[in-house]
């Protein structure tokens, strides 16, 4: 066997080559993952040295792939000396992963860092974890999925799984939206003082920039959040303008401020999967076939001004959108993760009825220890 670093085109392809064609996951777009990676347009990484993609080859085919990265303004921020993994995908085979674990390991130690751990792709607001349970469902997009071994093949390497989290399915169907807004958010919604913005083509900029400020507001007490810079939001929504179904995703404002949102866009997946995730002459007539199929969605996060949190505004909001993707044809609706802990967002889940999707840890190893 070979261990290759910096082979992008054999990091794109191992999941082709390894998981079967009837498995449920489905790669990111290779455009996409192509300028993740990319120094100098990723502003993560400004300067050559803050990541690094390996992969492991048998007979000249790629078998397993892991990304290691560093995010220095996380460990600044919440005082750790880690090192992350991302994008572990590998046969199950052994040997393989330990290839490609210590290869993440080795590099990470090489840097001083004292722990690894993931899967974060690439940071806590985009897909994280790894999945340990609920294998037979089919991801939305911007939800991890790796089968069955993955977390065995990691055990076996000495990692930990910790940080629990799941993610949900709403079937919008069944749901009774008449109980979804309470007495308190349906006075909410009738006061003058409380609009929802309007979103077009026109005025997705300005809204994505107040998707950012209430991420950042929201989010401030939540472990591992690191606020996102104008730079870092852009480039990570930079598709959204496109993407987003002016529908279905509200900003709630508060005489005239930034209040609340949820952000929806339609589940790409179907699309991203009959493209093989790369961008050919087929691909407009295959998203051209999504959008007058598109029936799923996904919550990418939700999220109250802190001020404002505790008060039943995201039941309002919530209450709203439900109701007009209903309306818009929509059927199913997935949330990204929610950590165990985080009582407030399980509380939701329980009252809109939404259904667990997969069981996803994190995982993380010592580089100490001997």
């Amino acid at each position: 066997m070979e261990l290759r670093e910096g082979d992008f085109e054999a990091f794109f392809q191992t999941p082709f080559e390894i998981y079967d064609a009837s498995s449920p996951y489905v790669s990111p777009m290779k455009s996409d993952l192509r300028r993740f990676y990319t120094v100098g347009d990723n502003p993560l990484f400004p300067q050559p040295g803050n990541f690094a993609l390996f992969t492991v080859h048998r007979d000249g085919r790629p078998v397993g792939r892991i990304g290691a990265h560093v995010h220095p303004a996380s460990n600044a921020l919440h005082k750790t000396n880690s090192a992350y993994f991302a994008y572990f995908d590998c046969a199950d085979d052994p040997e393989v992963a330990r290839i490609l674990l210590q290869a993440a390991e080795g590099w990470a130690r090489q840097r001083g860092f004292d722990t690894i751990a993931g899967n974060f792709n690439l940071t806590a607001m985009q897909q994280i974890g790894v999945v340990t349970g609920g294998f037979e469902s089919a991801p939305y997009v911007d939800q991890v999925y790796g089968p069955p071994h993955i977390p065995r093949l990691l055990e076996a390497n000495g990692y930990e799984a910790y940080f629990p989290m799941r993610t949900f399915d709403v079937d919008l169907e069944t749901i009774d939206l008449g109980a979804l807004p309470g007495q308190g958010q349906s006075s909410l919604l009738a006061s003058p003082d409380w609009s929802f913005a309007p979103i077009s083509r026109k005025d997705i900029p300005q809204r994505l920039e107040e998707a950012r400020l209430l991420l950042n507001s929201g989010f401030a007490a939540n472990p591992m959040f690191v606020p996102l810079t104008r730079e870092e939001f852009d480039f990570q929504a930079r598709e959204l303008r496109w993407i987003i179904d002016p529908r279905i995703t509200a900003v709630l404002h508060y005489k005239g401020e930034p209040a609340g949102i949820v952000l929806i866009i339609p589940d790409l997946n179907p699309f991203i999967r009959a493209t093989g995730s790369r961008f050919k002459w087929t691909t407009p007539w295959h998203f051209l076939v999504h959008r007058l199929r598109r029936d799923r969605a996904l919550a990418v996060y939700m999220s109250v001004r802190r001020d404002l949190q505790g008060q039943g505004v995201m039941g309002a909001i919530i209450g709203t959108m439900f109701s007009r993707m209903r309306a818009a044809g929509y059927k199913r609706l997935g949330m990204t993760w929610v950590w165990d802990e985080n009582h407030a967002s399980l509380r939701q889940m329980q009252r809109v009825g939404a259904s667990p999707l997969h069981r996803t840890h994190l995982f993380r190893k010592s580089l100490t220890t001997t």
